[in-house]
């Protein structure tokens, strides 16, 4: 438990001020020579900045869902209780909406408890000289170090336009860069290829501190998959996807690699998670991934308890009130018609239901929640899964494609198929179909979990929404164009107001 005068200095940061997401500590809080001066002192901020990501504006509600939402995988239906009506909506959108407000702010709390702990870690080194604290510390670091590299590379997704090249991003608008928390760094947006840079320079540090032993070894000392905790290998996660994101296919397919560890990354740390290999007489190893919060091809997930826990992100696809079923979003049909009859992933995202309304319709059960958390009436409760290794099979897929190498792009979308059907699951690709079957691969693997809206918008596509039964009126007939400037969300009108910003808005600032 975290003492008292402590957690107030930590959350401090993440309170949202009047003002602005990026206010520093009030005057009359306690100064941080107080507050921070044991090695077990930074512990506690380490376990805040953990904390900080059970937020339900985070991985457990908007971050995930409105992206998803806001594009062409689900339809508003009757009885819809206007829920991300706007998001869902499209034009809707203002810079004075309060989901895409409180995404900016919880991304810019965690950064703030990140840079508390970094500003105020070395006083407390100078005054250590046990070996394992001063090891403890660096571990504290690195982790550090990643969540604000994971936070800021949110906010690039979620504000700034795809990254085409170097030269291009260094004339585009990126985000606001805070390296200090005590200091008065000036409330003005970085370039985009500014703020790439500095969510590689976190990586890199946070790499070198989070290094496993060299003679670690899983059977010994414990395996990595399924953790809560990040280590070298979610280091690893993220660079591959800012890779990605970057267009930098040799560095998107050298960090996959590392992750995936089939004999050419070293030693295998992740497995898919099998649709047919049954870890009990009712359930895959793939189902109990959702059922359970447990999987081998985890490599980080949000950490929740029975007395500590985030959003439900199950609850806009259900509504249950243990009687019936109220959804306000359904899958869309264009989706569902993906997966064909050996593709074990449909049975385990969707479910008929009968709803409330009397629409019958297959709804998503894959956060129908822990069966755990289940048994005390709560629903819709799941521990988000931030980095899967299926994610990393399909960044190198693309990648490969991208440099033309399509036998490696079939082979690990096929290794990813093969993991997911009841039988079969080759596939090849070639110049023609590649972007087709790798956007179709990332709709049916990580359908719902947040990637949609930035993948469209890096590849420059639009979309077209269509009438589907019960589908509400206003939304679902949709054309959206590519480039959209909806693709990029508003930076809320608060932060460019704030007395000092020299925030500059984006076009969909309106």
């Amino acid at each position: 438990m975290i003492r008292k005068f402590k957690l107030y200095m930590v959350l401090a940061a993440a309170s949202l001020a009047f003002s602005s997401c990026l206010d520093k500590y009030p005057e009359n809080a306690i100064p941080s020579d107080e507050a921070v001066n044991t090695v077990d002192d930074v512990n506690q901020l380490v376990i805040g900045i953990y904390d900080s990501f059970t937020s339900s504006a985070l991985y457990s509600g908007n971050l995930t869902l409105l992206p998803d939402i806001q594009t062409d995988l689900v339809y508003g239906v009757n009885g819809n209780t206007n829920v991300y009506g706007e998001i869902w909506r499209w034009n809707d959108i203002l810079s004075t909406n309060t989901d895409i407000e409180s995404v900016y702010g919880a991304l810019y709390a965690v950064i703030g408890r990140c840079n508390f702990l970094l500003d105020h870690v070395e006083k407390v080194r100078a005054g250590v000289t046990d070996d394992d604290d001063l090891d403890r510390l660096d571990q504290y670091c690195g982790e550090a170090y990643f969540a604000r590299a994971l936070a800021y590379s949110e906010l690039v997704k979620l504000f700034c336009k795809a990254y085409e090249s170097d030269e291009d991003a260094a004339g585009q608008l990126g985000v606001v860069l805070n390296e200090h928390y005590d200091s008065q760094e000036p409330m003005v947006r970085a370039t985009l290829k500014d703020s790439y840079q500095f969510i590689l320079n976190d990586l890199d540090r946070a790499e070198e501190l989070l290094q496993l032993e060299e003679d670690f070894d899983p059977s010994v000392d414990g395996a990595l998959f399924d953790t809560v905790y990040f280590n070298e290998y979610t280091v690893y996660a993220l660079r591959a996807r800012i890779a990605l994101y970057m267009k930098k296919w040799d560095e998107a397919v050298d960090y996959a690699t590392r992750v995936i560890g089939d004999g050419r990354g070293g030693s295998q740390n992740y497995f898919l998670s099998s649709c047919t290999e049954a870890i009990s007489s009712t359930q895959s190893y793939f189902d109990y991934m959702w059922t359970n919060d447990h999987g081998t091809e985890v490599i980080w997930k949000v950490s929740f308890t029975l007395n500590s826990y985030g959003g439900s992100l199950g609850t806009v696809f259900f509504n249950y009130d243990q009687t019936s079923v109220r959804p306000d979003y359904v899958p869309a049909q264009w989706v569902l018609g993906l997966y064909d009859a050996n593709d074990l992933r449909a049975s385990s995202y969707f479910a008929y239901y009968t709803t409330a309304y009397g629409l019958y319709w297959p709804l998503l059960q894959k956060y129908w929640g822990n069966t755990e958390f289940q048994s005390y009436n709560i629903y819709g409760l799941c521990m988000p899964k931030v980095f899967r290794l299926a994610e990393q099979y399909l960044i190198r897929a693309e990648a490969y494609a991208e440099q033309g190498n399509y036998a490696e792009a079939s082979n690990d979308l096929s290794t990813l198929r093969r993991a997911r059907y009841r039988t079969g699951g080759a596939v090849s690709v070639n110049a023609d179909n590649w972007l087709e079957i790798v956007e179709q691969e990332r709709v049916k693997e990580l359908y719902m979990e947040g990637f949609r809206l930035q993948d469209l918008k890096r590849w420059h596509k639009g979309f077209e929404r269509e009438p589907q039964d019960q589908s509400l009126e206003n939304g679902s007939s949709l054309k959206v164009e590519a480039d959209d400037p909806m693709f990029v969300w508003p930076i809320p009108q608060h932060e460019i107001e704030a007395p000092g910003s020299q925030i500059e808005p984006n076009e969909s600032n309106r």
